[in-house]
C-alpha cells in the first residue's frame, strides 16, 4: 500500500481529496487538518507521500515541510504542495523548498490520484 497523508484546514477540499484519492486501490488515505496534525500523524504513521496546502492558519505548508525536514523521522517524506497559487515563480519557489511537486486547486477528483502517482 502508498500511504498518503493530505493537509488542509478546509473540511470540503479534504473530503474530496480523500474520496479522490481512495479511487486508487493501491492508496491508503489519511487527512490531518492543520500544520501541528500532520506533524504528528507523519512521524507516527510514516506516510509515502505528504500533499500539503500552502496557505493555512497557525503553520502554513511551507513551515511544516521545514518541521518535516528537520526531524529524522519525517526527514525524508516525500512532500507536495497543493495550492490555488500555481503561477509559474510560485511553483519554482515551492520546488526550491525541497517538495516533489505542485498540485493546483482547485483540482480534477478524477485525475488526482494520477497526478500523485508521478510523484512517487
Amino acid at each position: 500500500m502508498i500511504r498518503v497523508l493530505y493537509v488542509d484546514d478546509e473540511p470540503d477540499i479534504r473530503e474530496i481529496a480523500e474520496m479522490a484519492l481512495s479511487l486508487d486501490p493501491e492508496f491508503d488515505v489519511r487527512v490531518a487538518a492543520s500544520g501541528a496534525e500532520a506533524l504528528a500523524q507523519a512521524a507516527e504513521w510514516q506516510p509515502d507521500l505528504v500533499l500539503l496546502d500552502v496557505m493555512m492558519p497557525e503553520m502554513d505548508g511551507p513551515a511544516v515541510l521545514t518541521r518535516l525536514r528537520q526531524d529524522p523521522a519525517t526527514a525524508a517524506i516525500r512532500v507536495a504542495f497543493v495550492t490555488a497559487r500555481a503561477q509559474r515563480s510560485e511553483i519554482q519557489n515551492f520546488i526550491t523548498l525541497d517538495a516533489v511537486g505542485v498540485i493546483a486547486k482547485p483540482f480534477d477528483p478524477i485525475t488526482l490520484a494520477a497526478q500523485v502517482r508521478t510523484m512517487l
